[in-house]
């Protein structure tokens, strides 16, 4: 592993998914963002996930530029939260270069702590935000496919692109995004096997022009990290480490998988 972790730190990752709003980073972001660069992680997406957390999304790609970048949007727990005030506030956000993306934003019946007709509307509206701006989607689906690749369906011809963040489902919905020309988000559960074994078979699958990697961090922090950190925070330097374990399961280097999600990243959100 020592020297895995050296031919890591000598490449650039890009995390396109971390929760870096979240109350667990207050207290030591900075530290947090020098062990992602140590750990090779050179630029980041901080994903909006409300409102609020948005705009503080923002606020933090205005505070470290060239490594950080935002996501705008509502995830659809939040979709009761969705009015025209919120509306225009993302068209706002929306409008500044450091916002690369509308999400989170999309359906979620596992949770269902929005009712199902608050969370279509919400989608809608984002969906409808990308199309207006031109903006790629940063996408949310739990459970909630058929619903989802419908919606998704009526829009996708009408934004750059799209990402299905946290990809989990099964091998036939990951091809109907993949029909869509959509890319696919992987993160630290394909390392949980107690529910993420089968997408070691299913990354296989994913074309190398299609891959892109996260964290979706303080979330998710992988299983087969050892030791485990005491807090159980899971965070961007461990990047690496889910980067590995995907290499592995392709059957290719880690600098292969490393390359070609970081170019996809790259390519996708614009952050040349």
């Amino acid at each position: 592993m020592a020297l895995l972790a050296i031919r890591l730190m000598s490449m650039q990752l890009v995390d396109i998914g971390a929760n870096l709003t979240h109350e667990s980073f207050r207290q030591d972001l900075d530290a947090v963002l020098a062990r992602a660069r140590a750990h090779g992680v050179t630029r980041m997406l901080v994903t909006g996930a409300s409102r609020a957390s948005s705009e503080q999304a923002l606020a933090l790609a205005h505070a470290h530029p060239g490594m950080l970048w935002a996501t705008a949007g509502v995830h659809p727990h939040h979709a009761l939260d969705y009015d025209e005030a919120t509306h225009a506030r993302l068209r706002e956000l929306a409008g500044d270069r450091a916002v690369r993306a509308i999400g989170e934003t999309g359906l979620d019946y596992y949770r269902n702590y929005a009712p199902r007709d608050a969370q279509h509307a919400a989608f809608e509206r984002q969906l409808e935000l990308a199309a207006e701006l031109h903006l790629p989607l940063f996408l949310h689906q739990r459970d909630a496919h058929a619903d989802f690749l419908a919606q998704l369906k009526r829009y996708r011809d009408r934004v750059p692109g799209a990402v299905v963040h946290c990809f989990t489902d099964t091998r036939e919905a990951l091809f109907d995004y993949l029909d869509l020309g959509c890319h696919i988000g992987i993160t630290g559960w394909i390392c949980d096997e107690r529910r993420g074994t089968h997408l070691r078979e299913l990354v296989r699958e994913i074309p190398a022009d299609r891959l892109m990697i996260e964290t979706d961090a303080p979330y998710l922090l992988p299983r087969t990290v050892r030791p485990p950190p005491a807090h159980r925070r899971n965070e961007p330097m461990y990047l690496a480490h889910i980067c590995a374990e995907i290499a592995r399961d392709r059957g290719e280097s880690v600098e292969v998988t490393a390359a070609h999600s970081t170019a996809n990243a790259i390519a996708f959100f614009g952050l040349r």
